[in-house]
């Protein structure tokens, strides 16, 4: 049975003002141990997230409401994206690798080494619109058993990976990060944010063709962050320890969307794109908003 729970906007600055949506935040599920990786099909209208440390993947119908597994074991897979042609493409903890589902069901590895050597533990993944992958690998997956396979890193650094869709050549744009994490490219892909778990903050970096430059830190919290998404306002949203936060463009913590437990990750979805699914340490979250995704079809 869905858990309704009071929805919590706070305004912590008047650009934030009028920013809602439902009167009630709805608990889809409580049954995880950390969930985390939502990634949501437009066409079937489902929900794909993960459960890591009890390695499966759980599947939410937003037509009939139902929660099944969808995948296990499944690899401790993390934080996954639905790719412009329908397909999703999925971080992998427990097998070192970035993969994708093809249409007929198979799946196609896309990386998996580095130089020769293995991954850390892919994290999270983003997809620009020339095709190519970008990733972020940090050792969450290797530290312990948890989450994935106890192991030292061969690669020795925690990397953003950009992914070539044309030569499947692998490339680090960005090796300088303690922890990277979520990522998301700004409506017209001219940045990409990123965000460094361990030091608390996401950066921010201009993107020309295959390469980043900058790196300056947009927003630091002591809370910290994983996920980030963009609206169609041009705001960022990013999940935290107590919810998701709002950031105007120019870097300034707005507003929030309280939650009742701690947040790794989001996405929006629904018909309109303003559907919001968290998932919350053991819980996925729901509410529609007044406000979409950016990247939602005009």
């Amino acid at each position: 049975m869905v858990e309704r729970i009071p929805a919590r906007f706070e305004v912590l600055d008047e650009r934030f003002t009028g920013t809602g949506g439902d009167r009630y935040v709805d608990r889809l599920y409580a049954d995880g141990r950390w969930l985390e990786g939502p990634a949501y099909h437009p066409a079937g209208r489902f929900v794909l997230f993960s459960d890591i440390p009890n390695d499966r993947v759980l599947r939410y119908d937003e037509i009939s409401g139902r929660v099944d597994v969808f995948l296990a074991p499944a690899g401790f897979t993390n934080g996954r994206t639905v790719d412009r042609q329908g397909r999703f493409v999925t971080c992998e903890h427990g097998n070192r690798r970035v993969t994708r589902i093809e249409h007929d069901g198979s799946t196609k590895i896309l990386a998996d080494a580095f130089e020769g050597q293995p991954l850390n533990s892919p994290n999270d993944v983003v997809e620009h619109a020339d095709g190519s992958i970008w990733f972020t690998d940090p050792t969450y997956g290797i530290k312990t058993d948890y989450e994935g396979h106890q192991a030292t890193s061969a690669i020795g650094s925690n990397n953003v990976y950009r992914w070539a869709p044309s030569t499947g050549e692998l490339t680090a744009v960005c090796t300088d990060f303690a922890q990277p994490n979520g990522l998301a490219f700004a409506p017209d892909e001219q940045r990409l944010f990123i965000v460094d778990s361990q030091r608390r903050h996401i950066r921010v970096f201009d993107v020309d063709q295959a390469t980043l430059t900058g790196g300056s830190v947009f927003a630091a919290d002591d809370q910290g962050y994983d996920g980030i998404r963009f609206d169609d306002r041009g705001r960022l949203w990013g999940a935290a320890h107590d919810g998701l936060h709002c950031y105007d463009p120019d870097g300034s913590l707005i507003g929030k969307l309280r939650l009742p437990e701690v947040t790794a990750n989001f996405t929006f979805g629904g018909p309109q794109g303003n559907q919001i699914y968290a998932c919350s340490t053991s819980s996925l979250f729901s509410l529609r908003v007044n406000f979409r995704a950016a990247d939602y079809p005009s």
